[in-house]
């Protein structure tokens, strides 16, 4: 079942340490994820291609809130299910910090990812990763598509 895949912080390092027994590359990513579009898919899709498992840190409602006036529009139980029931993501963790650098130190990734629209330096947790040997990278957006356009688009039907 997909909810399998939505792990607490406390659930998370066994299997973390199950992936790396089997020699796995673990990427890591994060993002509200509010209203899944072909950006976000596209993005989830290429940053699994960086390794062998692709565990997801997704904002709590009341971060996203913080984050993003009047949102989210779908609460952190239906976006965690939603990430989770794609094929290319394999795990999906919550966190209600201001940055997800408390769940990167968690998963020590091999891989941290964000969009092109990041600079290497700006992405939160780069010196953590860089400094035990991890890449830090960024993959091309497919433009023209976010939650904010979509809510816009919406707001003029």
């Amino acid at each position: 079942m997909t909810a399998d895949k939505i792990l607490t912080l406390e659930q998370l390092p066994a299997t973390l340490a199950a992936w790396r027994a089997a020699g796995e590359r673990i990427v890591f990513t994060n993002g509200c994820f509010d209203l899944l579009h072909l950006g976000h898919v596209d993005y989830l899709e290429k940053a699994h291609a960086l390794g062998d498992r692709l565990v997801v840190g997704l904002n709590t409602d009341a971060s996203v809130s913080a984050l993003k006036p009047g949102r989210p529009l779908q609460d952190e139980t239906a976006r965690a299910r939603i990430m989770a029931a794609l094929a290319f993501v394999d795990a999906v963790v919550l966190f209600g910090e201001a940055t997800p650098l408390q769940l990167i130190e968690v998963v020590q990734p091999d891989v941290l990812v964000k969009g092109d629209d990041y600079p290497i330096d700006g992405i939160v947790g780069h010196e953590l990763v860089l400094n035990r040997g991890g890449q830090v990278l960024t993959v091309p957006l497919v433009a023209g598509y976010s939650t904010s356009r979509l809510v816009e688009k919406a707001r003029q039907l």
